[in-house]
């Protein structure tokens, strides 16, 4: 963070402690007027209020608090940019791309930086990597196993649907199910392929979608004609006549997903003619979709989990829309 803000934070930390030590210091000073225990000369709901001390424990737990947050704040990062005694930090926040997130990983590994994600990577690899590779690799130890064979045995599953809930659930779902923008894993509709290399090559390397935006090329009108004739391919019943007219629109469509509208994996061009709709089916979504496009992006996870890892995931996706339990 920038100098000002380093010192508007520690300036508010420190001043609170401070002022929270000034508040106890003055209560603890008798400045009523009037004698320990004596009372005050107050009642409420036949209740006298005596003028007795705070209670001792209570006194020496809130300096306690204190005390242990001072010590805190120098050990710990909390003040600005300060980076405590300790050095430690919970992840390298200067990284920006996946190479340096790696070279700095490796560099907190090697030097004993107290950095506690590189941590706990380092130690998760100590407990689990040689099961990951057992799981992964066949007898010999020098060949993946088949994705079909990874499948087809439990333990492995259960150890891809781990690494599955980890690192793939936050956009596909806890059941794989998807949501709006990505996509449902256990059916059998598969943008680029449900084979099971190309799962492995999708979770490797990633997808960039690429659907223009085609308001600038058919106009208004035109987005209403064509969206009439693709609801038409999955039976949606539509105005004929701007159906008709979408038809003849459509043949700038069909590069991508054919003059059939059925798709093209090669392109990670969906099939139209079914009722699957990545972004919404509604004729509001579809009309969305055509005049600004949609530019989906599935990460590359080759340098974040590792090809065992992945072969173990791809194994469970695979599985999914494979009867595989």
């Amino acid at each position: 963070m920038s100098t000002f803000w380093s010192i508007w934070v520690s300036v508010i930390t420190l001043g609170t402690l401070a002022a929270m030590a000034g508040l106890l210091i003055w209560c603890s000073r008798d400045k009523m007027g009037v004698e320990e225990g004596e009372d005050m000369g107050h009642e409420y709901d036949g209740i006298r209020e005596i003028n007795n001390p705070l209670p001792k424990w209570w006194s020496y737990m809130f300096w306690g608090t204190i005390i242990f947050s001072l010590v805190y704040l120098a050990l710990y990062p909390g003040l600005g940019n300060f980076k405590g005694f300790f050095g430690w930090q919970s992840s390298d926040q200067t990284v920006r791309t996946v190479a340096e997130l790696e070279a700095s990983i490796e560099n907190a590994q090697q030097s004993q930086k107290l950095d506690q994600y590189a941590k706990e990577l380092g130690d998760a690899e100590k407990a689990y990597g040689e099961l990951f590779k057992t799981l992964a690799y066949d007898e010999s130890g020098n060949h993946l196993r088949p994705i079909e064979a990874i499948a087809a045995d439990q333990e492995a599953r259960r150890v891809g649907q781990r690494l599955f809930l980890q690192n793939c659930a936050q956009c596909h779902g806890s059941d794989a199910r998807g949501q709006q923008g990505f996509p449902n894993l256990t059916d059998n509709d598969w943008l680029y392929g449900g084979e099971p290399e190309t799962i492995k090559t999708t979770i490797m390397h990633g997808r960039q979608g690429a659907m223009p935006a085609w308001i600038d090329t058919l106009g208004a009108d035109g987005v209403q004609e064509v969206t009439s004739y693709v609801l038409s391919l999955s039976g949606r019943k539509v105005n004929a006549k701007e159906a008709n007219a979408g038809k003849q629109r459509f043949v700038v469509c069909a590069a991508c997903h054919g003059t059939d509208g059925k798709g093209n994996p090669a392109f990670g061009a969906p099939d139209l003619t079914d009722n699957t709709w990545l972004f919404g089916g509604s004729r509001r979504a579809v009309v969305e979709t055509i005049t600004h496009g949609r530019q989906g992006v599935m990460p590359a996870w080759e340098h974040i989990l590792g090809e065992e890892k992945i072969q173990l995931i791809s194994a469970y996706v695979w599985g999914l829309s494979n009867g595989e339990q």
